[in-house]
Parts: structure tokens; C-alpha cells; sequence
């Protein structure tokens, strides 16, 4: 488990800037495998179930997450696979929250 997982999401204020550069690539080191950056403004990441009951069971699970971080990721479901978007829409990139919540979905 990564030490990101045993953080907290902390909401950042408008004008904070994205994470970008030598920092983007220090904490998506930090992360699973299978995770992608996005043109340095998002994360994502396709997981695979064997039937469409576990994949919503694994949405339910990052639902629970996501409310008790204060942190929603776009999620899309469909019959055995779920996909997983992260972005801070409040500063149009990526924060070091987004890389807590992929290490708390990990940690499932």
C-alpha cells in the first residue's frame, strides 16, 4: 500500500496550481500500474470484473471513498469493466488529492 493511501484529501483553493512536471511523474510512481496520465490534466484507469455485479460493487465501493474523502472521481460503468477518471475541476488539473483517491481505489 502506498503511503498516499494513508493520506486524507485536503480541498485546495481556487488559484492553487496543477501538480505538472518532475512532481506529476514523482507521485504517479507513487501508483499502481495500469493508471495513465492525461496531457498532465487527469488520471485514468480501466479495471476488469468478471460480470456487471462486481463492477458496481467496486462503484459502490468508490462512492464510499470518494464521500468520505470529499473527493468524486467521473466513473463509468458498464458489464464487467469500470473506468476511473481523477481531476480537481476546481483548478483544471491534477492535485496531490487525485493521486490519494487512486491509491485509496487501489487499496480495494
Amino acid at each position: 500500500m502506498s503511503g498516499l493511501s494513508q493520506e486524507r484529501c485536503i480541498p485546495c483553493s481556487l488559484g492553487t496550481p496543477p501538480i505538472v512536471g518532475e512532481e506529476l511523474k514523482a507521485l504517479k510512481s507513487e501508483l499502481s500500474d495500469g493508471w495513465e496520465v492525461i496531457e498532465e490534466a487527469k488520471l485514468e484507469k480501466h479495471y476488469k470484473f468478471k460480470d456487471f455485479k462486481s463492477a458496481l460493487d467496486f462503484v459502490d465501493k468508490v462512492g464510499a471513498i470518494a464521500e468520505e474523502q470529499g473527493h468524486h472521481p467521473d466513473i463509468e460503468l458498464g458489464w464487467g469493466r469500470v473506468v476511473v477518471y481523477l481531476m480537481t475541476h476546481k483548478i483544471h488539473g491534477l492535485s496531490r488529492n487525485d493521486f490519494i483517491m487512486a491509491s485509496l481505489i487501489d487499496a480495494l
